[in-house]
């Protein structure tokens, strides 16, 4: 077996998002102390969706991944896959470290092939087995495990991720981002902070802009003396907007709207600066937990309870277990997201009461 200290290169195999790149990052800090002599590149897919940043944009930055192999999720071509092979049997990596979300067995052994093609021995945290494809329950509550748990549960042989220490979360922001942040914020700067993110890339999550405008209407009138940062993506700034008119017409304070105008890192050092971050299920919310910012987030039912909630104990999340949770649907027609649209703005604004009391 390859000895950890002078492995030189490891591949880390991790697709997905601004999330999906967030929750695995104790993952991340392990496999930097299990191989820190090593240069670590990911392979990771080129972005689906143009609220999607990639993984790069997260972990720049970091020396957590010095560089990246980037690929078409789910392509058939030959050539692609052919020129891919290329690059990473070149490349000449010791190790893979698999971090990719379960896909089956089969699909497991599969990949485990091709990286094996590509000339890599030893191979990390393959789900291979049931137990490394699921989500185990957790006493004393039989509670789901949280997706970040299980991959670093896969990892155990690289040792302990600490997932429950703030320093595996930590993404090493620069004192630029953070002036950066403090820049953008200089509007609001003298009133303390409550983050929101109304966006979200799919459409089964998303609560709905006028139960958002009638959330802030009503958190106006709780804290006149706090001031309102709105995040997002460029294409979410006019829902921002209309959510915010709730705030303003009731005589909220100040607003900045940040929607578009920072990187993923510097929304994080923005985020590091609020009493409480709102949101949905999204990347901004895994954002706002990583720099240990107490989240209230809003769950639709399409995933399993607690599986990707932000990680912590700070945090409340609204979630409604209907009858046909955990359908996965990213377009929920038929039942008309009756888990979300069943959550009140009463209950939302009860959790955002506890959190800040």
């Amino acid at each position: 077996m390859t000895s950890s200290t002078t492995t030189k290169r490891v591949l880390i195999y991790r697709l997905g998002s601004l999330g999906d790149t967030l929750i695995a990052l104790p993952s991340l800090h392990l496999v930097a102390r299990a191989f820190p002599n090593a240069e670590r590149r990911m392979l990771t897919n080129f972005p689906v969706n143009v609220k999607a940043p990639p993984a790069a944009a997260i972990l720049d930055n970091t020396n957590l991944v010095h560089g990246f192999f980037r690929y078409t999720v789910g392509t058939r071509s030959l050539r692609d896959l052919a020129s891919l092979w290329w690059q990473l049997l070149r490349w000449r990596p010791e190790v893979l470290v698999y971090l990719a979300a379960p896909r089956g067995i089969e699909a497991a052994r599969r990949d485990a092939t091709f990286f094996r093609l590509c000339g890599i021995r030893r191979l990390v945290g393959v789900p291979l087995t049931s137990d490394m494809q699921e989500n185990l329950r957790q006493e004393p509550e039989q509670a789901l495990e949280p997706e970040g748990a299980r991959l670093a549960r896969n990892l155990a042989e690289l040792g302990d991720a600490h997932i429950d220490t703030p320093a595996s979360w930590d993404l090493h922001l620069t004192a630029v981002e953070h002036v950066r942040a403090v820049e953008a914020l200089a509007p609001i700067a003298d009133r303390r902070i409550i983050a929101v993110s109304v966006g979200t890339k799919v459409q089964s999550k998303d609560w709905g802009r006028d139960n958002w405008r009638s959330l802030l209407t009503q958190l106006a009138r709780f804290y006149p003396d706090h001031a309102l940062a709105l995040s997002g993506a460029p294409e979410e700034s006019q829902a921002s907007e209309y959510a915010a008119d709730g705030w303003r017409q009731n005589s909220g304070g100040p607003i900045v709207n940040l929607c578009g105008q920072l990187t993923p890192r510097e929304s994080a050092a923005a985020f590091a600066r609020a009493r409480i971050f709102i949101g949905h299920d999204s990347g901004p919310m895994h954002l706002a937990a990583a720099v240990q910012t107490p989240c209230v987030a809003i769950f639709a039912a399409r995933n399993k309870p607690r599986v990707w909630f932000p990680y912590g104990k700070q945090h409340r999340v609204v979630y409604h277990q209907t009858d046909c949770w955990g359908c996965n649907l990213e377009n929920c027609i038929t039942e008309r997201k009756k888990c979300l649209t069943s959550i009140t703005v009463e209950e939302v604004v009860a959790e955002v009461r506890a959190t800040l009391s």
